[in-house]
């Protein structure tokens, strides 16, 4: 009796369908590819346009709170110079390590003097001086001192805008145009103000530097 030998066929994909370890390989790529390509958008903007920081203390209450989540424009001050009104994120001149948001008030070769709860500007412009009129700062709100502090070309003075319980140029002096980071323009978080952080233009109103608008972005 003869026995026979039984005969396999190998397996074959049905017409048309690859492999499985081709789709898998293929799956692998694509990802790869969607994870290079996110980080070549993403670096880049991470560290040379925008960066992030959360807000921290009550110095620039009620326009910024504790907590508040912004992204911080890095690359428009690489064009221009910081202007006043804006807020700037910067690090701290006696501890850099840390870093302090604030408002530009005074602006590279002005003369700032604090007295009777005002703010006056001396400059080339204005030698006689004005008074700067700012609507950012709730009511009630009084900037203490008794000071006068002329500015190098290269130095801004910054206050916050809550100034009964903000640390600034006032008690440390002006801020090193290569200590500033960049300027706050928008707010992320939380939800209910989300906003396009709006610039503050001034216009010469008998004397007193006073804001006609606030600018999108």
């Amino acid at each position: 009796m003869n026995s026979e030998t039984p005969q396999y066929e190998p397996v074959s994909s049905p017409q048309g369908e690859p492999p499985l370890r081709d789709e898998i390989f293929a799956f692998i790529w694509e990802t790869v590819k969607i994870v290079a390509i996110s980080l070549a958008i993403i670096l880049p903007i991470r560290y040379f346009l925008v960066q992030p920081f959360f807000v921290k203390g009550a110095s620039m209450e009620s326009n910024f709170q504790d907590g508040d989540y912004i992204f911080v424009d890095e690359l428009s001050y690489d064009f221009h110079n910081p202007a006043r009104g804006d807020v700037i994120i910067f690090r701290y001149p006696l501890d850099q390590t840390q870093f302090f948001i604030k408002r530009v008030i005074g602006l590279p070769g002005e003369t700032i003097q604090i007295k009777n709860d005002q703010v006056t500007i001396y400059n080339q412009t204005h030698p006689e001086g004005f008074v700067l009129d700012e609507p950012y700062l709730d009511p009630g709100q009084q900037t203490l001192g008794d000071m006068r502090m002329t500015l190098d070309d290269n130095e801004y003075f910054v206050m916050g805008d809550n100034r009964l319980q903000s640390s600034d140029s006032r008690r440390w002096g002006p801020v090193n145009r290569s200590l500033i980071t960049g300027r706050a323009f928008v707010r992320l978080w939380p939800l209910n103000r989300v906003e396009i952080i709006p610039h503050i233009m001034y216009a010469m109103i008998d004397g007193v530097l006073t804001k006609v608008a606030d600018a999108k972005l």
